[in-house]
């Protein structure tokens, strides 16, 4: 087969200018197409239609077994096999696999000797710095100071369980400590309690000892949620409250505590913790996540104010009320006919814990737009016409143009926003800009909002520092309508940042 001419030609280009990159298929994805989806009818259908759209390498031994017989019936061409081996072919020299002996490259002579260096811890740690997103901070009562902090109690499962700070598909940690660990090496006089047997938690016989920790102590930190037992690549939750007892847990450690009490809370998902966030015996409340090995330590300089937190959250927090939304109902958009509010940040109508991007800081921030335009034209050109042919228009006269026509001009439209983050407070810390749009409601399902784009900034008390982020219009602008085209709106769109916003008006003629 001409297919490792592939190679040979491959190896003449310069691998810098290769910008082709494999699409992978997850493990026995291909074979789940034919198998349990029942998509198509053969094997060797599984194995065309995902080869014909555009996946290159599959995980498992479906198109080893299966792939010699579609192309004998026919269903495979040569020419899908050598635009798969293409990308293949093209990732392996950028790595250099076929620039001689691998053992004598760039990385031929890594090994687990390397995985431990300081260099690698030192990452892991900035890791779940940035990682940890403060929820809540009534009263500033974060972070603690050491001097104020005689003793400690540390309650829940998970605080001495150093694998509950792993998630799944983890190596072997290095040097790894406890939750408890780290926050005993602050203050000496530092107690743990389970409270609960497991992360389950399906009693309550522990919680006396729980009780009687939080009381002895001058402050607590309760640190419940979920961990592998809980939610996996193969079991789904089927709430999204904390799991068994554990809000039974969390309300009798506060009403026992001397002083109002810390949250944190583990897992990969979202959690309806509404009860503590409207609880004021909860002052503050924070998410580790999967923080992984040196989770502990960032969780410990974080509470007692060594770092500033600067985290976000990646996902909306729905309320236990988002459970009674039918799975098989993937519509994005919000149908109020039918009770249904949507999904993700973009489109929820519904009730939420917390929303995507929310994250608190020990400092606060001001932002001011330094440059932004106030009005953006499309470009004529050679096919003025044709644009100005298939502008469409509603009845308040807002246009809007299909993308597909104004490709060539999307390049000239782009800008910069260049903006101004000021730390007024007293702490410095990093600090994740977030910039989104909003359009305007003239195609029905418009996104309430979009991300644009976001960048971490790192910050000083009342020093200001500058950042850019690039626009798109016709991407970041752009409203995909009922037929499935993607429009560009003319109108206001608004640049939302934080409570900041700047009006970009978008004439198409």
């Amino acid at each position: 087969m001409k297919s490792m001419g592939c190679l040979r030609v491959l190896c003449k280009i310069s691998c810098r200018k290769l910008e082709l990159i494999g699409a992978l298929k997850d493990c026995d994805a291909v074979a789940t197409i034919f198998e349990y989806q029942h998509f198509v009818k053969t094997r060797e259908d599984a194995v065309a239609d995902a080869l014909k759209s555009g996946m290159d390498i599959n995980c498992g031994s479906f198109l080893v077994r299966n792939t010699e017989s579609a192309v004998k019936q026919g269903k495979v061409g040569e020419e899908d096999i050598d635009r798969a081996l293409l990308n293949l072919f093209s990732v392996q020299l950028r790595l250099g696999i076929f620039d001689g002996d691998p053992r004598k490259g760039q990385f031929g002579k890594l090994g687990p000797k390397d995985v431990c260096k300081s260099e690698h811890r030192k990452l892991a740690l900035e890791a779940a710095r940035q990682g940890i997103v403060l929820l809540k901070n009534e009263d500033n009562f974060l972070p603690f100071r050491e001097d104020v902090v005689s003793s400690l109690a540390v309650v829940g499962p998970h605080a001495r369980n150093i694998s509950n700070m792993l998630g799944s598909y983890t190596g072997i940690p290095c040097s790894p400590k406890s939750l408890f660990e780290e926050l005993q090496a602050y203050v000496q006089m530092t107690s743990h309690a389970a409270g609960c047997q497991d992360i389950p938690c399906n009693a309550s016989d522990a919680f006396h000892e729980a009780i009687l920790a939080a009381k002895n102590a001058n402050y607590v930190i309760v640190v419940v949620g979920l961990d592998l037992t809980q939610e996996t690549e193969d079991l789904d939750r089927v709430s999204l409250l904390l799991p068994g007892k554990q809000m039974d847990l969390v309300s009798s450690i506060a009403a026992a505590s001397k002083n109002p009490i810390v949250l944190v809370l583990t897992g990969g998902g979202p959690l309806d913790v509404s009860f503590a966030q409207n609880d004021p015996r909860i002052a503050s409340i924070l998410w580790i996540g999967y923080p992984g090995e040196a989770g502990g330590k960032a969780l410990a300089e974080i509470i007692f104010g060594d770092v500033n937190p600067g985290g976000r959250l990646p996902v909306t927090w729905y309320t236990e009320s988002f459970t009674k939304v039918p799975m098989n109902n993937m519509n994005m958009r919000a149908d109020p006919s039918h009770g249904y509010p949507g999904r993700t940040y973009r489109f929820y109508t519904g009730d939420r814990v917390y929303g995507y991007g929310h994250g608190l800081s020990y400092t606060n921030f001001h932002y001011k737009f330094l440059s932004a335009p106030p009005k953006l034209t499309l470009l004529k050109s050679s096919r003025a016409n044709i644009y100005r042919n298939r502008v469409l228009r509603d009845a308040e006269g807002l246009a809007s143009l299909d993308i597909a026509e104004i490709e060539e001009s999307c390049d000239s439209l782009k800008f910069r926003v260049q903006i101004s983050v000021t730390n007024v407070g007293d702490m410095k810390g990093s600090h994740v800009v977030i910039l989104f749009s909003r359009a305007p409601r003239l195609i029905q399902g418009t996104p309430q909002k979009q991300l644009i784009g976001f960048d971490r900034v790192h910050t000083f008390p009342n020093t200001s520092i500058e950042t850019s982020i690039l626009v798109d219009p016709c991407d970041h602008f752009s409203v995909v309508n009922e037929s499935g085209k993607r429009m560009l709106v003319g109108g206001g769109h608004v640049l939302m940042l934080g409570d900041l916003e700047h009006i970009v008006s978008v004439e198409l003629n």
